[in-house]
């Protein structure tokens, strides 16, 4: 039996920690990306599902295993990936030729003792796209993409575990947690700390690395040019319901 937990939570205080999962596909090509020996024929495609840090970040320190549930069909469809290096992916290769959702479950660090947290990805082959041009782009570009941000909550952690997450040192190697250089307290009792161990995302975009403060930016100027046309939009429609009934009225005092 596991002795009782004497750990206070840390009250007043959440700390998130942001990440990044989904998949990447290839279709088979014999040139750019030839099928492997021993591939089944009707295989179309490689693929990898994945969970990593933003900007390939190490979140090994929170994160101590991601376990996979890919379809049935698969061989050995549970997958449990552990022991990565920090700033590598936790992350499954397969090939197929069908799409599916797969489920994706966290398993914090002993120091947490907090339950697993299980999302859903679905995994993506064909390129889908709003507009005809997205999607002639999307069919002569290398690979599927479908790659989701999300922010891990952790709210009133444990002390070890809060000690684990502001301390900037490698506590691989027995290094005295606390809050150490590096660490930054943010507004509403948030935390984060620079450096390695870090939860803010970069500036600008790069290859390979989508997520940044530049992409929430142009997502923000994206979404407000859409509300300013559903505006124009709506007072066109209202303007044309206002002339209808206004000739309907006109009509009917004529009857």
């Amino acid at each position: 039996m596991a002795p009782p937990n004497t750990q206070k939570r840390v009250k007043g205080v959440s700390i998130f920690r942001p990440f990044v999962y989904g998949t990447t596909a290839k279709p088979f090509d014999p040139e750019t990306n030839p099928k492997p020996e021993g591939t089944p024929a009707d295989h179309t495609h490689s693929w990898t599902v994945f969970v990593k840090g933003v900007d390939d970040t190490d979140i090994t320190y929170w994160c101590k295993k991601v376990q996979f549930k890919l379809h049935e069909s698969i061989p050995n469809p549970l997958r449990t990936i552990e022991n990565v290096q920090p700033g590598e992916a936790y992350e499954v290769h397969e090939t197929g030729w069908g799409e599916f959702e797969i489920t994706i479950k966290l398993y914090f660090v002993p120091e947490s003792q907090e339950k697993p947290q299980t999302i859903y990805h679905h995994l993506r082959l064909h390129p889908y796209g709003n507009t005809e041009a997205e999607k002639e782009a999307m069919k002569t570009a290398p690979e599927i993409i479908s790659w989701c941000y999300e922010e891990m909550v952790f709210n009133e952690p444990y002390e070890n575990f809060y000690d684990v997450l502001t301390s900037p040192m490698d506590r691989s190697k027995g290094g005295k947690g606390g809050m150490g250089k590096g660490t930054r307290v943010m507004k509403g009792g948030m935390v984060g700390s620079v450096g390695e161990r870090t939860a803010l995302i970069p500036l600008t975009s790069r290859p390979g690395q989508p997520f940044s403060r530049e992409t929430e930016r142009n997502e923000l100027r994206r979404l407000r040019e859409a509300q300013h046309k559903v505006d124009e939009m709506i007072s066109e429609l209202k303007k044309e319901i206002e002339e209808k009934e206004a000739e309907r009225a006109k009509l009917k005092g004529q009857a």
